[in-house]
């Protein structure tokens, strides 16, 4: 499968984009991921990326998408790939399909996960990560508690609540959301590449996503 999830902050993708993931082999890609290993592997495009995140300064389209075209290419890819959680704006997503062009990609289509607000403020407010940067697994206090002493149920680390899970800056993320991704909704709709999904129970989404993709 080559699929794009779109959603707002607390939609499922992650979830949804690992359940995916598992049913054929294909790879679950995020932007944070592919920073993150280009840095640690210390390739060329790694050290420019961290020379900006070093300095706290967004890393730019164009080298977002040097990366993004490097990760396409690798070997794990050549099952099919998910792509969560990016392009995040109009730009991305237009230098993302003259990427995908020039690589001879197609995608089967982009699925856009909507959910209540309500419910998105519920589940990441409730949302907690394990604090060792190694592990990071994300448990809900309600339906997937961690430890009742607060601690990670995979590594012992405790587990927090992080700074964007506050309401205040959930609400503010949402508006962020609305102003700068919703839009790719239109934009994808143009391209007759979107297909919307429920997004209140993450198998019943996989199980439907899948039904689309005919598997």
């Amino acid at each position: 499968m080559k699929l794009i999830l779109l959603g707002a902050p607390g939609a499922g993708k992650g979830t949804v984009a690992k359940m995916l993931a598992e049913v054929d082999g294909s790879v679950q890609i995020s932007t944070g991921d592919i920073l993150r290993a280009a840095v640690k592997d210390g390739t060329d495009l790694g050290r420019k990326a961290k020379d900006f995140m070093d300095r706290g300064d967004l890393v730019p389209d164009t080298l977002i998408m040097q990366l993004m075209g490097e990760r396409l290419q690798q070997k794990d890819c050549a099952k099919g790939f998910i792509l969560d959680g990016f392009p995040r704006t109009i730009p991305q997503a237009e230098a993302l399909k003259i990427l995908m062009g020039k690589l001879g990609i197609r995608l089967d289509f982009v699925a856009n996960l909507e959910v209540p607000r309500e419910v998105v403020l519920d589940r990441l407010t409730t949302r907690r990560t394990c604090s060792n940067a190694a592990c990071q697994e994300i448990y809900n206090v309600k339906s997937n508690p961690p430890t009742p002493d607060g601690k990670c149920r995979k590594c012992g680390s405790p587990v927090v609540q992080r700074d964007d899970e506050t309401e205040e800056a959930i609400l503010f993320r949402l508006e962020t959301y609305g102003k700068k991704t919703a839009p790719l909704i239109g934009f994808y709709e143009k391209e007759g590449l979107l297909r919307n999904f429920a997004s209140i129970n993450s198998r019943e989404t996989v199980a439907e996503i899948r039904k689309a993709l005919g598997r």
